[in-house]
C-alpha cells in the first residue's frame, strides 16, 4: 500500500510540466529525486532540494554533504535503511541555487503526502527552507526563527496520525564550508537519537 502510493508520486513528479523546473530537469537529462528510505521510517529527514549528484542518479543526498550526513547517522547507530530520506523540492534548481517560492509551492504538496503515507514520528528539517516548511505546515509560524538559533531545538505538532517531534537541524554542507560545526551537527543529531 505504502510503496504504490509512494510509486503514484514518483509518476506524477515525473509529468509534472507545470513545474517551473521541468524543462530545466529534461535539457539536462536529470532524474527528479523523489525520496528513499523505509517506508515504515520513525524518522523522516527533509533537505531542501537536490544537487547535480542527486540530479545525476535520482538518489537524496548522495554527494559531498550526502558522506557528512552518513557520518552524522552513523554517530548515532542509524544507517539510510533505517529513516526515509527526501527533499521539499524534488528537482534540482540551477546552479544549486536556493529554491524559489514558486519551486517549494509546486513541489510541497508531494512532500505533505510523503508524510501522510509514511507517518514519521519524527521529522529532522534539515536547513532553513525545510525547517520553514514544516513549521508553517504545522501552524507554527511564530517559532520560526534564524536556523542558526533554531538548530537543535525540538518543536511537538500534531498530524492526524499522532503527534510528531520535529527537530530542526542545520544542512549537512555546513560542514563542507566549516568542518568544526561537524561537532554541533553531532551534538545536535544525538537529540533524534533521544526521541527514536
Amino acid at each position: 500500500m505504502k510503496s504504490s502510493e509512494l510509486k503514484k508520486i514518483n509518476t506524477e513528479v515525473l509529468e509534472l510540466k507545470s513545474s517551473p523546473l521541468y524543462n530545466y530537469r529534461v535539457k539536462n537529462n536529470y532524474f527528479p529525486v523523489i525520496g528513499e528510505g523505509s517506508e515504515n521510517a520513525v524518522i523522516m529527514l527533509i533537505g531542501e532540494a537536490p544537487g547535480r549528484n542527486e540530479a545525476k542518479t535520482g538518489k537524496p543526498f548522495c554527494g559531498a554533504a550526502g558522506k557528512i550526513l552518513d557520518e552524522l547517522l552513523a554517530s548515532i547507530t542509524l544507517s539510510r535503511e533505517d529513516i526515509y530520506i527526501t527533499n521539499i523540492v524534488k528537482d534540482r534548481p540551477p546552479e544549486n541555487r536556493d529554491p524559489s517560492p514558486e519551486e517549494i509551492f509546486a513541489y510541497g504538496r508531494f512532500l505533505d503526502r510523503q508524510i501522510d503515507i509514511i507517518q514519521p514520528k519524527i521529522i529532522a528539517t534539515l536547513g532553513r527552507y525545510s525547517m520553514k516548511y514544516i513549521l508553517k505546515k504545522f501552524n507554527l509560524d511564530s517559532k520560526i526563527e534564524p536556523v542558526g538559533k533554531a538548530h537543535g531545538k525540538t518543536y511537538t505538532v500534531e498530524a492526524f496520525y499522532g503527534p510528531i517531534k520535529v527537530v530542526a537541524l542545520y544542512h549537512p554542507c555546513v560542514a563542507l564550508y566549516n568542518r568544526k560545526q561537524m561537532d554541533t551537527l553531532k551534538k545536535d543529531f544525538k537529540t533524534l537519537k533521544k526521541y527514536a
